[in-house]
């Protein structure tokens, strides 16, 4: 049987969690690869995430973040240091520039970012419109009135 690694699409995506869960499940696939910057996905509440990414050495100066459609960008830049400014002996923390998109889940917003101890952090929230949600349907018939748990899709 064939098996697919589909931990680069579970990396780069917030909201889909579920799925990927269930596909993950079901072929039994397990790991991930780590990318610079690093990075973690963590799950707050049932509609809200966090991504928080280490980027060291960069001030919220020299990072951007952008939304547009369904994707969110982080593009890090340093300013350029004028050539002979510092003498390294080891240069072990990376400043080099990157850009790291994450894929988001319809209905996800990005609600706040936040810069501490050299952790950056993006907030968001998963709202479903109200024609999403699950709702009662009330059934009438004669006699006695029922209602049916549905969804609306």
């Amino acid at each position: 049987m064939r098996h697919f690694d589909l931990s680069p699409l579970y990396r780069s995506t917030v909201g889909f969690d579920k799925l990927f869960s269930m596909l993950d499940t079901a072929s039994g696939v397990e790991g991930s690869a780590s990318s610079y910057p690093p990075y973690n996905i963590e799950r707050l509440a049932e509609n809200s995430y966090r991504i928080t990414m280490a980027v060291a050495g960069f001030t919220e100066e020299d990072l951007s973040i952008e939304v547009k459609e369904n994707a969110l960008t982080v593009i890090g830049e340093k300013a350029s240091e004028a050539e002979g400014e510092k003498d390294y002996l080891h240069r072990g923390i990376a400043a080099r520039a990157f850009e790291r998109r994450f894929q988001l889940a319809d209905y996800m917003r990005v609600d706040s970012a936040s810069m501490e101890h050299g952790l950056l952090h993006v907030d968001l929230t998963r709202e479903l419109p109200e024609a999403k949600k699950p709702r009662q349907i009330e059934i009438k018939g004669s006699g006695s009135s029922k209602t049916l748990e549905g969804t609306t899709h």
